[in-house]
Formats: C-alpha cells, structure tokens, sequence
C-alpha cells in the first residue's frame, strides 16, 4: 500500500514521490520479508540485477564471495534452500552500493543457528560496507544483539526508543 501521511526525507530531500530506481540512486537498498527473487535466473544474474540503478564500489565477483554463495553462482535462484536465498536477496542489495540499507525480517524462517550467524554477518557487513541498516524484525535476540538504536513500535505507533540496555530496561 501507498504511504498517504507522514514524511520520508533523507539528507535534506523527500522521498514520497521519487520512483524506486532513482530512490536506489540515492543510496538505498532493501530486502523483502517474502524474497523477490528471479527464481530462473542463475544467482549471479540476480545479483547483477542490483547494479543497475547505481554503481557499486565492489564488483559482483566480490560480493558473490563476501556473502558466501560462490559455489551456487550458476545455479538458477529457484532451485536453492531458503536460507541461501536470503544470502542472495543481500547480495543483490549489496551489489547497488547502499549507504542506507533496510532489510524486513531477515530472520524469518532461519533456525537458531542461521540466526546466530546472521547477527555476526550483519555486525561485519555493516563495518566492511560502511553502511546504516535499518532492520525490522520480531527476533529480538537478533535486534538488541546487532543495534546501536532500537524503536519499538506497537502497530505502527512509537511506545519505546534508546539503545538495547534503556529498550530492555523499559
């Protein structure tokens, strides 16, 4: 659904009437709660789809081996377990060259341990890329373990902010 109050503003500029590809252009990036993948396509072609809007600093090659999904590379996105996919949604973010990039439940459907992995992989990402990360997310192990700032919503309203410690503490 379409934003229809508020605003959306990011250094100085909104960003309610700008089209997708120029809201990449601005150095965003996301991934999506239900992964929009192109199941066909080999996981190399779907990262490559990600540097379309801008120019990454890294090249594909790169980031295929930084997420860890070298070895699947040729293989069509369909035919992969879940959790790699996931690896793959990244990588196509990745590949964009995001200073800001928001990532909607990356835990969902990851065992404990993928999850465990995930909080370190985000802490590394988000240093190595030089990135801000916005994360929503219900695994709350995995956002007061990777978070400098939490805000708690409740159906959309704000009912908490500050760091893990003043969140856990309230």
């Amino acid at each position: 659904s379409r934003q229809d109050t508020g605003k959306l503003n990011l250094e100085g500029g909104t960003l309610l009437s700008t089209p997708p590809h120029r809201v990449v252009a601005r150095g965003i990036a996301r991934t999506f709660q239900n992964l929009e993948l192109f199941k066909t396509m080999t996981v190399r072609e779907n990262v490559v789809v990600g540097t379309h809007a801008r120019d990454g600093q890294r090249s594909v090659e790169e980031i295929i081996d930084y997420v860890g999904i070298g070895d699947v590379a040729e293989r069509p996105a369909g035919s992969l377990p879940y959790a790699i996919l996931k690896r793959v949604e990244t990588a196509r973010a990745l590949a964009s060259g995001p200073r800001l990039l928001l990532l909607d439940e990356p835990a969902g459907g990851l065992s404990h341990e993928e999850v465990e992995q995930l909080a370190a992989f985000l802490r590394r990402m988000r240093e190595d890329f030089d990135l801000t990360i916005l994360l929503v997310e219900h695994h709350m192990n995995l956002v007061m373990g990777v978070s400098d700032q939490v805000h708690v919503l409740d159906f959309g309203r704000k009912i908490g902010d500050g760091t893990p410690a003043e969140v856990r503490r309230n």
